[in-house]
C-alpha cells in the first residue's frame, strides 16, 4: 500500500512539472497595454547630432599692386589676337599699347591700368575684355643701405613694411642706430623722409611707423 502512495505522489509530481513546461512565463513590458506582449526586434538607434556645413567663403582678390618703371606686364585682350604682348614700363613711367597709344602705367594699381586701356580700347573694340598680369616686377625696388649685414636691392613681389625689409637685408648689425633709420620716398619731384625706430617697433610700440613700402623706397640704416 505504501509502494502504491509513493507511486502516485512521483506521477503528480511529474504531471506538474510538464505542465509547466508547456506554457512559459511572459513577462509584458512595462507600457504595453494589458494583456499584450510587447516584443523588439531591432536595436535602439543611437543619437544623431545635426552638423552644420559651412559654405566655402568667396574669396575676394584685389588688383592692388602698383605698377613701376622697369615692370613687364602682359597685356591681352579677349578675342583680339593682335592686342597681347609682353610690354615693359620705360623709365617715365609709361607704355605703348596697339591702338591705345602711350599711356601712363607707373603709380597705377593693374585694376586702375585695366580701366584706363578698356577706356581707350572702347573707340575701336566694342566691350573690350582686358587682362593685364604683373610678368617681371623688376621695377618694384626696395633698397636697404648702411649699417645691416646684408645692404642691397630688393624686388618685392607683395606688400612689404620697413621691418620685413630690414629682415631681408639681414638685420640691423652690432654698430647700427636703431633709432634713427630713415626712409626716404620721391613723391613727383619731392623727396619725403619718414623716421623709424626700431627699438619701439621691435617692442609692438608705435607701430604706426612701420610703413608699407613703395618701389624706390630707400631705407637708411646709420
Amino acid at each position: 500500500m505504501q509502494r502504491l502512495t509513493n507511486l502516485f505522489q512521483s506521477l503528480l509530481i511529474m504531471t506538474v512539472l510538464v505542465s509547466c513546461g508547456s506554457n512559459p512565463v511572459v513577462v509584458s513590458a512595462p507600457d504595453a497595454p494589458a494583456g499584450e506582449t510587447k516584443y523588439s526586434t531591432t536595436a535602439p538607434k543611437p543619437e544623431t547630432s545635426a552638423t552644420t556645413v559651412k559654405e566655402p567663403q568667396e574669396t575676394v582678390t584685389r588688383d592692388t599692386y602698383v605698377v613701376q618703371p622697369g615692370d613687364v606686364l602682359n597685356i591681352s585682350v579677349w578675342r583680339e589676337k593682335d592686342l597681347q604682348g609682353d610690354i615693359a614700363v620705360r623709365p617715365d613711367g609709361a607704355l605703348n599699347f596697339p591702338l591705345v597709344g602711350e599711356i601712363v602705367a607707373a603709380g597705377k594699381t593693374i585694376q586702375q591700368l585695366k580701366t584706363d586701356i578698356s577706356t581707350k580700347l572702347s573707340k575701336y573694340v566694342p566691350d573690350p575684355v582686358v587682362t593685364v598680369v604683373v610678368k617681371n616686377s623688376l621695377g618694384n625696388k626696395i633698397f636697404v643701405i648702411g649699417k645691416v649685414n646684408r645692404p642691397g636691392e630688393f624686388v618685392a613681389n607683395r606688400n612689404m613694411d620697413v621691418m620685413q625689409a630690414l629682415s631681408m637685408a639681414g638685420g640691423l648689425n652690432p654698430y647700427a642706430s636703431e633709432n634713427k633709420i630713415k626712409i626716404l620716398r620721391r613723391i613727383n619731384d619731392e623727396q619725403v623722409t619718414f623716421r623709424f625706430r626700431y627699438s619701439q617697433v621691435e617692442k609692438g610700440e608705435n607701430l604706426e611707423q612701420n610703413i608699407v613700402l613703395q618701389g624706390g623706397d630707400v631705407v637708411i640704416v646709420p
